[in-house]
C-alpha cells in the first residue's frame, strides 16, 4: 500500500484536504466558472490541494497542473431519465495513465432503483484502487424518494459509513449544520471525512464558520465545487479556507483575507 500512501500525502498534505471538484460539466454543461476548464484549474493552483476532473478535462490540460488531480468515474446528466443515477464512465488504470493521483466515485444512497448498482460500482472501484495503490474518494449523498432531509445527521452518518465500509479512503458528505451532529458522523467512520457544503448560508463569513465548525468536529477538510469556482477570485477564497484548515485561524480572522 506504499503507493497509495505516497499519493494520499500529495492529495492531503499533513492529512488535510482542500479539494475543488470540477466534474459538473457532464451533469450541467459549461456552467459559470468552468466554461474554460484549463483556466478554472489555474485559478485554484497554489491554494487547493487537489481538483476533481473527468477524463476529457484532464486531457484538455496543456501542461501538468500545479495541483494534484483526481479523476471522476461517475456521470449522469440533468436531462437524463434519472439524474441521481450515476453510472461508471472510467477505471482506475485509465486514471493512472492520465497522471491522476486518485479517483472519485459519486453514490446517491436512497436512489430508486439505482442504489444497488451504485453500491456495487463503489465496491468494484475500491478493489481496483487497492490493487493499484490509488486513493479513492467516495462522494456520498442521501438522495431519493425515501429521503426527506438530505442534511439529516442520521442519514449523513449512514452514507459516510457506507462509503467507508465499502472501501473508500476518503469520504465526502454534506455538512449536517452543527458541530455536535457532525462529530457523530466523523466518529462513525475510520477514514478521513471532508465536507461538501451544507444548508444554504448567506455570507462568506457563514461559509467560513461552517468550515471551522466542521474542522473542530474532526473533518479533514473540504471539497467545495460551485462555492469556489463560481467566485470572481477562487484563489482568494481558498486562501481564507486554507487559513482555517492549515493555520488554525478563526472564521473572523480568515474572512479578513477576503478584503
Amino acid at each position: 500500500m506504499w503507493g497509495k500512501q505516497v499519493r494520499l500525502a500529495r492529495l492531503m498534505p499533513q492529512g488535510k484536504m482542500i479539494c475543488v471538484p470540477m466534474d459538473h460539466g457532464v451533469t450541467d454543461g459549461p456552467i459559470k466558472g468552468i466554461e474554460n476548464i484549463v483556466e478554472a484549474v489555474k485559478r485554484v493552483e497554489g491554494q487547493a490541494t487537489c481538483v476533481v476532473l473527468h477524463k476529457g478535462s484532464i486531457k484538455a490540460l496543456r501542461e501538468p497542473p500545479n495541483v494534484s488531480v483526481m479523476m471522476h468515474l461517475s456521470a449522469s446528466t440533468y436531462v437524463g431519465p434519472e439524474p441521481n443515477h450515476k453510472v461508471r464512465v472510467g477505471d482506475v488504470l485509465e486514471a493512472l495513465r492520465l497522471g491522476a493521483e486518485g479517483v472519485s466515485v459519486h453514490v446517491n444512497v436512497g436512489g430508486e432503483p439505482s442504489e444497488p448498482e451504485m453500491l456495487r460500482k463503489l465496491g468494484e472501484v475500491a478493489a481496483e484502487a487497492d490493487e493499484l495503490g490509488v486513493p479513492l474518494l467516495a462522494m456520498m449523498y442521501a438522495r431519493g424518494p425515501n429521503i426527506k432531509d438530505k442534511y439529516d445527521p442520521e442519514k449523513i452518518a449512514l452514507v459516510a459509513r457506507v462509503g467507508a465500509e465499502l472501501g473508500a479512503d476518503i469520504v465526502k458528505v454534506p455538512y449536517t449544520g452543527s458541530r455536535e451532529s457532525f462529530e457523530k458522523v466523523v466518529n462513525g467512520v475510520h477514514v478521513p471525512v471532508v465536507i461538501a457544503g451544507g444548508p444554504k448560508v448567506s455570507s462568506d463569513l457563514d461559509v467560513l464558520k461552517m468550515v471551522y465548525d466542521a474542522v473542530q468536529a474532526g473533518a479533514a477538510g473540504i471539497a467545495f465545487g460551485r462555492n469556489v469556482f463560481q467566485r470572481d477570485d477562487p484563489g482568494k477564497f481558498l486562501e481564507a479556507i486554507r487559513g482555517i484548515i492549515y493555520k488554525g485561524m478563526k472564521p473572523e480572522e480568515a474572512v479578513e483575507l477576503l478584503g
